[in-house]
């Protein structure tokens, strides 16, 4: 007891300081003020240093210091808002001053000059301490561990150079030693006493000048062909570098304010963030229940984080991978400890383990994100492929329906548009299935269709970092290879965001901006690394893999693509299924299967979708090709 009572002693000391300081500032200004009007007069009256009279002002201005909450704020930090809070304070205590002198002598003998001065000689007598303790603060700089800071070269001297700098002021670790900005209007000004040097394009020279050891980019709002110019700057002086994290991802939790982090190569990729109607999707999925099959998976965990940040009450994870699934559900439960989570472990195409899910969840909405994805592996595993996105597909769509789940949302692919690939064929006699199963009297099923997503499971971006951590070689299909991209949390935003607005038997695209070189892709991640593709890292050309396109297409020419109201959706006029055919296929298929018959397999997807026309096996051919540094440069 009598250590927690010394403790919180000890905590209030530095307040019981403050308002002691802040106290005898009131009564410094009132004396003083007095004291210089009295001092014009040819026979000043007695001028007490201590009266009644003071005492209310010390009592009526107090009250209003803590009214207005002025002991909330801490010196260290204080600030223009903490400037207005104490202009506002000392505002309301002259009034508050007026008042209780009036009840006391009727303001008889208090000059009118001190009135109209008081409020604003206060609030420089309170701010200007403050403001010096900070700078004193700011401007101690405490070595390092090892003894020496680490001085870093700032580009960008906005809002967000001027933040990053207070930070990097407050540790000890850093020591700020100039700023860059291509606005010729700064240069040769200062900020927080640190000059802007020069210009962007400068860095290298001024990098050694400054005996620079690191480069941080402070400037998150930059699109990504002004990222890839600055990235370009940074590697151009031959230092580390970082970068200050975009609002929406400390928003999202994926990064910390003040946290330095790597330039990711979504950071450079073209892609503009997306913003989603919050409030459209809030009112769809607010305390509603939702399941996601596929739940341990990049995209079925995205949707499972994003439905429940907007609103869902309980969400019920479908998973057949006992560590996937028990990962996903920890993650939930850190996050959102208030969430209903309910886990069910098993293939969602085994109809005893969708039926039970659904029975004991009731779901408003379900999620089919589960599938199988890998192009060149199912080229050869084409039953596998065939069970997995078609078969089970309908044994969660016909469920649903039977359940009477309100909305079904089948996750496709650009690889369904013009299929080549046993992936695509699969996932376009899926979206048959749903639109066949559609009825407007009962479920409401959606498809929505996306192209590639970084760093998801088995994807390129994960393959090319582990070669470029290995020491290379990074391996490439092709010289002209290119691929649609979008990061996991933007696609999954967008695939809320469709399903919430969809009508019946609807087709959604995700607008994937532009497609991307997968050989511009991997030298980017090459230079981020901090190596030169060619000389450092080697690139090699592989050969186009089975089932592989050079090209992905994301609209069919048949589909006839509108607007919808979010720019980055668009609505395709699904084709006509004739449900008849569906079915004799679809039961010839199950036969198949059960056979393990891969060439009436194939034949029956042939005869169902027409478009499907299956890529032949190539030889693969491997060239290494040498990048010479400055040519490289010029691809980005």
């Amino acid at each position: 007891m009598m250590s927690s009572w010394r403790d919180k002693a000890t905590a209030w000391l530095p307040r019981f300081a403050v308002v002691g300081h802040d106290l005898f500032m009131v009564w410094a200004c009132w004396v003083g003020l007095h004291q210089i009007r009295y001092a014009m007069l040819p026979n000043p009256p007695a001028n007490p240093w201590w009266s009644w009279e003071i005492a209310i002002v010390l009592l009526a201005q107090g009250l209003v210091f803590w009214q207005v909450g002025l002991y909330r704020g801490l010196w260290r930090f204080a600030s223009v808002p903490d400037l207005w809070n104490i202009l506002k304070a000392s505002i309301l205590g002259l009034l508050a001053i007026a008042l209780g002198l009036a009840l006391y002598n009727r303001l008889g003998v208090v000059p009118r000059a001190v009135l109209v001065l008081y409020p604003f000689v206060l609030a420089g007598l309170l701010g200007l301490p403050r403001l010096v303790y900070r700078a004193w603060k700011d401007n101690q700089q405490t070595l390092h561990k090892d003894g020496v800071a680490v001085r870093v070269l700032i580009l960008g001297a906005g809002r967000a150079g001027e933040t990053l700098l207070r930070d990097l002021r407050r540790s000890s670790s850093y020591q700020p030693v100039g700023l860059l900005d291509d606005s010729a209007r700064l240069h040769g000004t200062k900020l927080h006493g640190v000059p802007v040097l020069g210009a962007l394009d400068e860095a290298p020279r001024i990098a050694r000048e400054t005996a620079a050891k690191l480069v941080v980019i402070a400037m998150p709002s930059l699109d990504a062909p002004a990222m890839q110019r600055v990235v370009g700057i940074c590697e151009s002086t031959g230092l580390p570098f970082r970068t200050v994290p975009r609002l929406a991802d400390m928003l999202e939790g994926r990064a910390l304010p003040g946290e330095l982090k790597e330039v990711a190569i979504e950071d450079l990729l073209g892609r503009k963030a997306v913003t989603p109607d919050w409030k459209l999707i809030r009112n769809w999925l607010g305390a509603r229940t939702v399941l996601v099959t596929g739940a341990g998976g990049s995209i079925g965990s995205e949707l499972c984080r994003q439905c429940a940040r907007h609103g869902a009450e309980r969400i019920v994870l479908v998973e057949v991978s006992e560590l996937a699934l028990i990962t996903a559900e920890t993650a939930l439960r850190r996050a959102f400890p208030d969430l209903d989570i309910v886990s069910v472990l098993g293939d969602c195409g085994d109809p005893a383990v969708i039926g039970h899910a659904l029975r004991t969840s009731e779901p408003d909405a379900v999620f089919h994100a589960a599938a199988y994805k890998q192009v060149p592996l199912l080229e050869d595993q084409l039953r596998a492929a065939v069970r997995n996105n078609v078969m089970t597909t309908e044994t969660v769509a016909r469920a649903c329906r039977e359940a009477g789940v309100a909305t079904f949302v089948f996750i496709s692919t650009d690889k369904a548009v013009d299929p080549a690939n046993a992936l695509g064929a699969t996932k376009r006699m899926a979206e048959m299935i749903c639109q066949g199963l559609d009825d407007l009297r009962s479920t409401r099923f959606v498809t929505v269709r996306f192209g590639n997503v970084l760093d998801s499971a088995g994807s390129v971006v994960p393959l090319f970092r582990e070669q470029i951590r290995q020491g290379g070689p990074v391996t490439v299909t092709d010289p002209g290879v290119t691929r649609y991209f979008m990061t996991i949390p933007e696609a999954c935003q967008l695939i809320v965001q469709a399903a919430a607005t969809a009508a019946h038997a609807s087709i959604y695209t995700l607008d994937m901006g532009e497609p991307v070189p997968i050989r511009v892709l991997a030298e980017q991640m090459i230079r981020l690394a901090g190596k030169e593709p060619g000389k450092d890292i080697a690139i090699v050309y592989t050969g186009l893999r089975p089932g592989e396109k050079l090209h992905e297409a994301l609209f069919h020419e048949e589909e006839d693509y509108r607007p919808t109201s979010h720019s980055k959706i668009l609505e395709a006029r699904a084709r006509e299924v004739h449900p008849e055919v569906l079915n004799r296929a679809l039961s010839m298929l199950k036969n198949a299967v059960a056979d393990y018959d891969n060439e009436e397999i194939s034949r029956i997807l042939k005869a169902t979708i027409p478009e499907f026309s299956p890529i032949e096996s190539t030889d693969t051919v491997t060239t290494i090709v040498p990048f010479p540094a400055r040519e490289a440069r010029t691809t980005r």
